[in-house]
């Protein structure tokens, strides 16, 4: 926020477009192989979490960028609705037709088994980051940056999952072979 407020004081024209969790992590990242085995398993309860489409960031950018009316502006994009990581497991259960459990472990030993995957000190802080620091309730509210920029609601959650699964990536090998 300090880097923000230097830009917004320095006479240049900006924006800011401030987003959290993406639906992306949930099938470009690191939760796909647990999506993958039917079990997701994060350090994280029953937090809310306003989860947004990176292709909705992305033409908020744009907008951002071309269109001199929304110059100086701070937009605060969320997804529509916020859920828990056990809801966004629901919603892929059914779009999958096979279940996605979600269970939440200890910090201590979702880290410790991300170590002994090989995972660099560096990651290992920033996981322990997101679990400690972003996750921690302050991004609960859903915002309505998406709309003052593109004038149309954010994309929902199950929107996203009906494309991401129909693209196969969550597609067990068992799946897969059945296909």
């Amino acid at each position: 926020e300090r880097a923000e407020k230097i830009l917004q004081t320095s006479g240049l024209s900006w924006n800011v477009v401030r987003a959290s969790w993406f639906f992306q992590n949930f099938s470009e990242g690191f939760m796909v192989e647990g999506i993958l085995e039917g079990e997701l398993l994060l350090p994280v309860g029953d937090t809310v979490e306003p989860f947004i489409d990176a292709d909705d960031i992305a033409d908020v950018a744009v907008a951002a960028l071309t269109k001199t009316e929304l110059r100086n502006r701070l937009f605060e994009v969320t997804g529509p609705e916020a859920l828990t990581f056990s809801q966004c497991t629901e919603i892929m259960s059914k779009a999958l037709g096979r279940t996605v459990r979600y269970q939440q472990v200890p910090l201590e030993a979702f880290l410790g088994a991300l170590k002994k995957q090989g995972l660099p000190e560096d990651v290992l802080w920033l996981m322990n980051e997101l679990f400690t620091v972003v996750l921690d309730g302050r991004n609960s509210k859903v915002m309505n940056g998406v709309e003052e920029a593109l004038g149309r609601s954010a994309t929902k959650f199950e929107t996203y999952v009906a494309r991401t699964a129909a693209s196969g990536v969550w597609n067990s090998p068992e799946t897969a072979a059945l296909s």
